[in-house]
């Protein structure tokens, strides 16, 4: 069904509208949409008017395919086509049903009408006005929601923010503790290291010279050692900071800057006059309440760490240590070495025997006073040569070692043979030193008697070469080391002597290398000595063991003492 009305005045306007809004809810459509409705229809024909001329507004009910149903109301210029594709304008509502009960599309011309009209029309504005009202409480309630959620929001943010601001700070605080831990993990293992390097030398000048490599560049720019010693020593004049100067008459630390250092344990100076732009460190090498001297540091930025200052204090105690017991280690060293060569013999032979002996100290370490030599004569005439080694070094091992040369030469005054001698002395330093033991190898040699008669007690062998120029050691079996707690008798053995033939007895330092045994280094001294010609050996003996110590201890780590003592029977004269 379709309605039509023609629009040249408001009053037909006003008209139209009643009529659009009476069939609107004849049709079932909702106040809201009949409200939209007429007030689009209303706007759009004050337009209408405000143009002039004659419009036509129609109403046409249309049912859709899928049950659905609309209200359709157009506005055409009068004289266009009803169906136009391009309208100027038009509007859809949906509605309950296509109305069939008799509505009328014309609107009386009396007040009454007018009046229910407008009066309808108020009715609609109040159900859209509660719309409205219904909306903007729940606009107002869905702002209030969503102010309150904003306020979580933000009251979240600030917990997040906080709680970041807190995770970064113990993310610094665990930052700044790893690197306290790895420093102080860094300057530990400095320490360690420092202190194996410095204790694994006995030298003084040696560890003088690895302090500055120790310290330079990481922890020190510069470093300075005065020793007392080796000042006096040398009669060095060279002006020394005041600071280091105070450091050793003091025995405490001391800071010389023109600002305070406020490091532990150190005593601020004002600047050195020698260096007065760079600080200076100045720690006294104190042990127990001596001060072996001065270490004077300058650092290897604008100053110290106050923990670095504080381990540099350690190193030093260390270093300290480490020199006195190089003094300490030398000293003993100096006396040991005296005191073993005092007791070595002034070798004297019969005519027709000729004697070289060689004693080298060890170059490294504390080895010496063990090794010893000797030759004598018992009263038969016969003469005893000896090479022996004790255990242990050092002043100890010296004073054994010249208590078992005097109780031998006791021992030999009665003409006991080599094997007897080296019997008595066991039981002599079994019951004298019971943690103490020795080796030893004797030899005899009769006058007019071309045969040796030797022993030997957990000795190398003596090495022997005969007159036909072949060199071989005397492997007869020995006896055990002298001292140990078991009871034994020595046996002796012989060995023919032609003319020209040269012993050589040793201590294990001449041919035991590490690593090797001894074994290659007997053959090598057989070798070396049948390297010479009788007629070297009867005319310098002397210059011969020289030649047989260069090569044998051409691969020497000089860390045992060397004892060598060369029997030459000559060729010219026999036995």
């Amino acid at each position: 069904m379709t309605y039509s009305w023609r629009i040249t005045d408001v009053t037909r306007a006003a008209r139209a509208r009643i009529a659009v809004a009476r069939l609107s809810t004849a049709h079932g459509v909702s106040t809201l949409d009949r409200a939209r409705i007429t007030a689009a229809l209303s706007t759009h024909l004050r337009q209408c008017l405000t143009k002039g001329g004659a419009w036509l507004v129609t109403l046409s009910a249309v049912a859709a395919p899928r049950g659905e149903h609309h209200l359709h109301v157009r506005v055409v210029p009068e004289g266009e086509p009803l169906i136009a594709p391009a309208p100027p304008w038009q509007m859809s509502v949906p509605c309950a049903a296509p109305h069939t009960a008799a509505v009328g599309g014309s609107v009386p011309e009396d007040r009454a009408t007018l009046a229910e009209a407008l009066l309808g029309a108020d009715e609609d504005t109040a159900a859209v006005l509660g719309k409205l009202a219904e909306q903007e409480e729940l606009v107002a309630f869905h702002r209030e929601e969503l102010h309150q959620t904003n306020q979580g929001v933000l009251a979240l943010h600030a917990e997040l923010d906080s709680a970041g601001r807190a995770q970064r700070e113990a993310f610094a605080a665990e930052h700044a503790a790893r690197q306290e831990a790895e420093s102080a993990r860094r300057r530990l293992t400095f320490l360690a290291d420092a202190s194996a390097v410095l204790t694994a030398s006995l030298d003084q000048d040696e560890i003088v010279r690895r302090l500055p490599e120790l310290l330079v560049p990481q922890y020190a720019r510069s470093v300075d050692v005065w020793l007392f010693e080796n000042d006096a020593a040398r009669h060095r004049s060279a002006p020394r900071p005041a600071a280091a100067v105070r450091a050793a008459r003091t025995g405490r630390p001391q800071y010389a800057a023109e600002a305070p250092g406020g490091l532990p344990g150190v005593e601020d100076r004002p600047p050195s006059a020698l260096a007065p732009g760079s600080p200076m460190l100045c720690v006294p090498l104190r042990i127990r309440r001596a001060t072996l001297g001065v270490l004077t540091l300058s650092p290897p930025g604008a100053r110290w760490d106050p923990d670095d200052a504080v381990m540099l204090l350690e190193f030093t105690r260390r270093a300290s240590i480490a020199l006195d017991n190089a003094r300490r280690f030398e000293h003993n060293r100096d006396i040991a070495e005296t005191l073993q060569r005092a007791l070595l013999t002034e070798l004297s032979a019969p005519p027709r025997l000729r004697l070289a002996a060689r004693y080298l100290p060890a170059t490294h370490g504390l080895n010496i006073g063990g090794d010893w030599y000797d030759a004598f004569r018992q009263p038969d005439g016969s003469l005893i040569t000896v090479v022996g080694d004790v255990t242990g070094h050092g002043l100890h091992a010296a004073v054994m070692m010249s208590q078992l040369r005097t109780a031998l030469r006791a021992y030999a005054v009665d003409n006991a043979s080599p094997g007897q001698l080296l019997t008595r002395l066991h039981d002599f330093l079994h019951h004298l030193q019971p943690d103490l033991y020795a080796t030893a190898v004797i030899a005899r040699f009769r006058p007019g008697d071309p045969t040796l008669t030797w022993a030997a007690a957990g000795h190398p062998p003596p090495v022997l070469r005969t007159g036909d120029g072949s060199a071989r050691a005397l492997d007869a079996k020995p006896g055990a080391m002298l001292g140990i707690p078991l009871r034994q008798d020595i046996a002796d053995h012989t060995e023919r002597l032609p003319p020209g033939s040269t012993l050589a007895l040793y201590t294990d330092g001449l041919v035991e290398r590490r690593g090797l045994g001894i074994d290659p280094g007997i053959d090598r001294l057989a070798a070396t000595l049948a390297g010479f010609t009788a007629a070297e050996l009867d005319q310098d003996l002397d210059a011969a063991a020289d030649r047989i110590l260069r090569p044998m201890l051409s691969d020497s780590e000089g860390d045992d003492d060397v004892c060598m003592l060369l029997c030459h029977v000559r060729e010219d004269e026999g036995t």
